[in-house]
């Protein structure tokens, strides 16, 4: 798949090096996409996707007045005054399967058992459920199911669903920018759609960056280290709706990484971790500048605070987004939640959708020493009372990435607040493994 061309933009931002506050650096990142174009896929693919084109009934649902449970399709006033001491017995006069039609009409002392969903025969405006009368004990004592007794009074129209009570013949049911969820989706197969026009997934291009890397699988080294950020940035892009594309690791040198590179192209956004901060080996910058071009640099948050991301021109005349995030794991992770995933979800066709969040009380502080927006890995519980608490999960260093595998959302101390307290409430941005919270 190969993005549109990023080239002809109307924001073509150029190297700053001043540290940015995240909402700036997100706006910045964010103008250099698009969403993309739509495709037809089968509805078991599209969940999560979103709609490219309204969705409108061409009939009605359901089709036919019908059934709402299993019973015995009957004229109301015949039942007037029925009780479990005084029932009224009706002559059964026939069938209706689900899926069957009516062949006769229920005439006045009569009825015709009927199943969910089946069509209500002429003459009828009520079923009665089977509960309501004597079909249990006839059955068990061999009785002629020519009759039934009734039990309970029916009102006109109880248990009957009307045709086009759900959905009207003309009506748009749906609207292009819908999320297909599981309702959706069961909503456009009862129309009799096996597919539906949405918008494509992008394609995310992964290259890690490093000498000290080897892949998992390989045998350890002692100066070597697993390339762990490809596979938890991967499984992000896929929570989030992409889809990932791993390529391999570059090494420290610029000619790696464009080898690398040039296999990533076709992509949608192309993600590299390491290669980002002052070291003498950090060839990210190099290659951005020589490749295309630089919009930022630094952002104003702990962890993830060198963050590249610009431009690189492709060979065709097009070019690729590239989001340049740190090497320590814990920083990959949570500079991707920020700014990845807000660039999925525009290219989705879902832009400004905010992280869930909540509001707990701290039983750690979160501490800000240098004005640098925190995001602090932590886990949220209900304490005894059903409020909110959220403690760290360990050591917060941006390279203990068991402080992230334990965290259920990150903690944020804002930029101009110096500590949040034990026992003064923090915002917290929720991670998808929140089933423990509610």
């Amino acid at each position: 798949m190969k993005s549109q061309s990023h080239s002809e933009r109307p924001h073509r931002h150029h190297y700053d090096a001043e540290m940015l506050s995240v909402e700036d650096a997100r706006e910045r990142i964010l103008s250099y996409f698009n969403v993309l174009t739509s495709e037809k896929k089968p509805l078991v693919e599209a969940l999560g996707q979103v709609l490219a084109e309204d969705i409108v009934a061409t009939f009605d649902i359901p089709p036919l007045t019908n059934s709402a449970m299993d019973g015995y399709a009957l004229i109301s006033q015949d039942t007037f005054g029925a009780s479990k001491e005084n029932p009224v017995e009706l002559q059964v006069t026939g069938v209706i399967p689900a899926g069957g039609l009516p062949d006769h009409a229920v005439e006045s002392g009569t009825a015709i058992r009927i199943m969910t969903g089946a069509p209500l025969p002429p003459g009828a405006d009520s079923v009665i459920p089977f509960e309501d009368t004597d079909e249990l004990q006839r059955r068990k004592s061999g009785l002629s199911d020519h009759s039934i007794s009734i039990h309970m009074e029916s009102q006109p129209y109880e248990n009957i669903r009307q045709a086009g009570e759900d959905v009207r013949s003309g009506n748009r049911v749906l609207s292009k920018g819908d999320l297909l969820r599981a309702g959706e989706i069961g909503l456009i197969a009862s129309l009799g759609h096996s597919e539906a026009r949405v918008i494509k997934r992008p394609v995310v291009a992964i290259v890690s960056t490093g000498d000290e890397l080897i892949e998992p699988g390989e045998d350890k080294e002692p100066s070597k280290i697993y390339n762990s950020n490809a596979f938890s940035i991967a499984a992000m892009v896929s929570r989030y709706g992409g889809i990932p594309k791993i390529m391999g690791i570059a090494r420290d040198t610029v000619e790696s990484l464009e080898a690398v590179l040039h296999q990533a192209m076709d992509s949608d956004l192309v993600v590299t971790s390491a290669g980002v901060s002052k070291g003498d080996y950090d060839v990210v910058k190099d290659v951005l500048f020589s490749r295309g071009q630089i919009a930022l640099w630094s952002v104003r948050m702990r962890p993830a605070k060198p963050l590249a991301f610009g431009i690189l021109d492709r060979k065709d005349g097009g070019s690729v987004p590239h989001l340049g995030l740190p090497g320590n794991p814990v920083s990959a992770m949570v500079a991707f939640e920020q700014f990845g995933r807000y660039a999925l979800r525009l290219m989705m066709g879902k832009p400004d959708v905010p992280k869930p969040s909540i509001y707990a009380v701290m039983d750690d502080p979160i501490k800000n020493h240098d004005g640098r927006r925190v995001y602090a890995r932590v886990k949220v519980y209900r304490d005894g009372e059903g409020n909110y608490r959220a403690k760290t999960t360990g050591n917060q260093s941006s390279g203990v990435l068991s402080s992230m595998a334990l965290a259920n959302g990150l903690a944020i101390c804002p930029d101009d607040i110096g500590i949040i307290d034990i026992g003064e409430t923090a915002k917290v941005e929720l991670l998808d493994s929140t089933e423990d919270i509610f």
